[in-house]
């Protein structure tokens, strides 16, 4: 009796497993789920933006079918491309998150209007918005991640159209420009070698910015300590990628030539005081070795109302790719969390 009793036990389990496999290859033949009604495009989708009285084309490429959640991105620079958030395809489709990319005007796949008078925040903003509303985004499935300049514009957007959104995520990226800028000078700069910063300040003082010699101090000096902590000849292809389009046009305009602090039309961006007013369910994401105040980022949660923080203690700024683990971890913890209902996700 008891032997059939197991193995009527161990059937029930075997045929459990079953089923769940089978729920699971639907759920990824739902999730890679493809519009063929028409030519097939692989999830790309070009959008008409309306802007300063013209119309340009944005690039978009969905990832992935989620109805719950879509995650749009914000890429950094100002400038770069989408490219560096490939990284996510390693990660986010095992969970099921559908995710979008999306190059900004002037950037990548998009169109460029060579016109610096379109580089500007509250433009991007209502760029965003457009892109939201054209790709049908709701406050039933919208996350928004913006990394770098991505989170000053991500906050942006929160602040005017929070109500569009289901979770934020602001990854490395400060509240206040002043405070970036203080961070450099009285943190990160001390930390370099004396000799080097002195000729770093030399070459910009005479704007040298593309002298060679400028490049060879900042990287082993720089960016291999704080932008992204692997060797640079193995800096990972999507990134160097990304940031070897960046349009530099857009970047010195709204962050300034120099590599430490803020110069450009960003100089005085401040929103420490109104972090309260994001509501929605929100994540900082900060690393130890970034060039952004970790410190800052963990404080920012604590001025959010339902605010979530993310440390990555071996991160840069690339954290998604120097902490990778825990910066990938902690990120589906977050959507999941959120989109079971949490409003703050213990991470």
């Amino acid at each position: 009796m008891n032997y059939f009793c197991c193995l009527l036990l161990a059937l029930a389990c075997l045929l459990g497993s079953c089923r769940s496999s089978d729920t699971d290859t639907t759920s990824l033949k739902t999730y890679f789920t493809a519009d063929t009604s028409d030519v097939a495009d692989g999830g790309v989708r070009i959008i008409p933006i309306n802007t300063l009285n013209r119309t340009f084309k944005v690039w978009t490429k969905r990832f992935g079918n989620n109805p719950k959640i879509k995650l749009l991105l914000l890429n950094g620079g100002p400038g770069a491309t989408h490219e560096y958030f490939e990284v996510m395809e390693s990660f986010l489709p095992a969970e099921g998150i559908e995710f979008i990319y999306y190059d900004q005007l002037g950037t990548g796949n998009s169109d460029n209007p060579n016109d610096t008078t379109f580089w500007d925040l509250p433009r991007y903003v209502e760029e965003v918005e457009q892109v939201r509303s054209a790709l049908n985004l709701s406050a039933d499935n919208f996350y928004l991640l913006g990394h770098s300049w991505g989170g000053i514009l991500a906050t942006e957007y929160a602040l005017k159209y929070g109500k569009n959104l289901k979770g934020l995520v602001i990854s490395n990226m400060m509240s206040s420009c002043p405070d970036y800028g203080r961070y450099a000078d009285e943190v990160l700069a001390k930390q370099m070698d004396p000799a080097v910063v002195k000729e770093v300040n030399e070459l910009e003082a005479k704007g040298q910015y593309t002298n060679p010699r400028y490049m060879e101090l900042l990287l082993p000096n720089f960016y291999a300590k704080h932008i992204c902590r692997l060797p640079i000849d193995q800096w990972p292809e999507p990134m160097t990628r990304a940031l070897n389009k960046t349009n530099q046009s857009l970047y010195v305009t709204m962050q300034g030539p120099s590599e430490f602090g803020i110069a450009g039309k960003l100089t005085n961006w401040d929103r420490k005081a109104d972090l309260p007013n994001i509501t929605v369910p929100t994540l900082t994401i900060g690393g130890q070795y970034d060039t952004m105040d970790p410190a800052h980022m963990k404080w920012m949660a604590t001025q959010l109302p339902n605010g979530s923080y993310l440390y990555c203690p071996n991160g840069s700024h690339m954290s998604m790719y120097d902490d990778q683990k825990t910066y990938m971890q902690g990120l589906i913890k977050f959507i999941n969390g959120v989109n079971a209902g949490e409003k703050k996700v213990a991470l």
